[in-house]
């Protein structure tokens, strides 16, 4: 399972193309569908975003899990994986958006990013506790995986990197211009060019 899961990290950034492809050809949009998704995934890129402007670049990475620090900072005081739920957000409202095969397409793809997602924060977990040990098992049993709590978690004993929010949006660049290209081409194809 060890490779599986280190082959979906691998490819991780990958995997949506052929959600996107599908989308795309079949896109029935609507005025409503184009705000719902376009807010769903906004949302999801304010986690993402806010995620980022901590755990910094190396959330890039796609060589093997790791990490620098155990960052317990910012969306990660409120949830452990705040850019798989960004992504998860971005996806189906983009998936929303292009109204495409509703709900079908939006439901398999839901379930395809979690299942994968499932997999990668597996292995990042194991990585996570080997690494940081004590201060982990301690994160790990007060913050919930996907679904944000109201307080933030708090551990004064737990270096943190500094809030980079410069180095947020230079990561986050291809993110925002896919997301900006692909609402282009669905607003496009509802206006009918």
């Amino acid at each position: 399972m060890k490779n599986f899961s280190a082959l979906l990290f691998n490819y991780r950034s990958y995997t949506p193309i052929p959600f996107f492809i599908v989308m795309i050809f079949f896109a029935n949009s609507t005025p409503l569908s184009l705000v719902i998704g376009f807010g769903m995934a906004l949302l999801g890129e304010f986690f993402r975003f806010w995620g980022v402007s901590y755990a910094g670049s190396e959330t890039r990475t796609t060589g093997s899990v790791g990490g620098t620090y155990l960052v317990i900072s910012g969306a990660f005081g409120h949830l452990r994986n705040p850019l798989y739920l960004g992504n998860i957000l971005l996806y189906m409202g983009v998936g929303v958006m292009s109204n495409a095969l509703f709900p079908y397409l939006q439901i398999g793809a839901f379930f395809f990013f979690y299942m994968q997602y499932y997999f990668i924060i597996n292995e990042e977990e194991k990585y996570l506790r080997d690494t940081f040990k004590e201060h982990y098992e301690n994160y790990y049993k007060a913050v919930p995986r996907l679904l944000p709590r109201f307080t933030a978690y708090k551990n004064d004993n737990v270096e943190q990197p500094t809030y980079q929010i410069k180095a947020a949006f230079k990561s986050e660049r291809r993110t925002l211009q896919a997301l900006s290209f692909v609402t282009i081409v669905l607003i496009i194809l509802y206006i009918g060019f």
